[in-house]
């Protein structure tokens, strides 16, 4: 049986990238999926993509910095699907980035709202659907990023994941009881759009690649496989972890 059969998911930062790749693996597994993100054609492209190949997905657009579209998201999984049971909130930006004396106020606060914000706002509206489901799986996209390794010129964005890992944590032991599981996927380098825009040319690249124990950049759908991991009952006793799919760059030295 496939492993999210009979189950609703929400995946944020469904228009590219990891997202992208979840949405359609999860569908694959029999969840009825709400895709989520900012750019209408491509969510149009990716429900369009899960129905032919026999799933069942709709879309909305709208920006995870805003509190009314946590709540619709949650809104519209109980109204067309009935409730919700899993939630990945993978939406995110690397954003301002440089020597932290010349980071702004703005885009510091952007980063924060975007990736931590962001996602306690989806926790709050999560919580109570899932609660009225009986239990469920939250999860978080983070980042090694500030957890284990420091990047120079990356302040705003290490700050805001490892803050998804301290929520993390925090949400697990107060939602355990209502067996509803919380846990953050760490992903390694990863070839989505925002690694290349981060690694634009052919040296960076294979810099990036070699700072990894594997030698190699993970592809979207190997991160996909991991959320699926933690959003089934394979991970049943799970919760409260920081899972690192880092391709070993946490502990590589070579």
């Amino acid at each position: 049986m496939p492993a999210l059969t009979n189950q609703v998911a929400i995946v944020t930062g469904a228009s590219s990238g990891i997202g992208l790749a979840t949405a359609r693996l999860f569908a694959h597994e029999g969840a009825q999926v709400v895709a989520a993100a900012r750019r209408s054609a491509e969510l149009d492209d990716l429900v369009a993509t899960i129905a032919r190949a026999g799933g069942v997905a709709i879309r909305l657009t709208g920006d995870v910095r805003e509190e009314a579209f946590a709540a619709a998201l949650v809104a519209t999984a109980v109204r067309e699907f009935g409730g919700l049971d899993v939630a990945f909130n993978n939406a995110g930006a690397l954003g301002e980035m440089g020597a932290t004396a010349d980071v702004s106020l703005a885009g510091w606060r952007d980063t924060l709202e975007t990736n931590l914000t962001s996602a306690f706002l989806a926790a709050k509206h999560q919580i109570p659907a899932m609660t009225a489901r009986g239990g469920g799986s939250i999860i978080f996209t983070s980042s090694f990023v500030g957890y284990t390794v420091g990047l120079p010129g990356m302040a705003a964005y290490a700050a805001s994941k490892a803050g998804i890992i301290g929520l993390t944590q925090a949400l697990a032991a107060e939602l355990g009881p209502l067996k509803i599981r919380v846990n953050a996927l760490l992903p390694g380098g990863t070839d989505t759009p925002m690694a290349r825009d981060m690694n634009h040319t052919p040296e960076s690249w294979a810099f990036v690649e070699h700072l990894h124990a594997l030698k190699r950049i993970a592809r979207p759908e190997e991160q996909a496989q991991s959320a699926l991991y933690l959003a089934s009952a394979m991970s049943s006793f799970t919760t409260g972890t920081a899972l690192l799919a880092d391709g070993g760059v946490s502990i590589n030295r070579s």
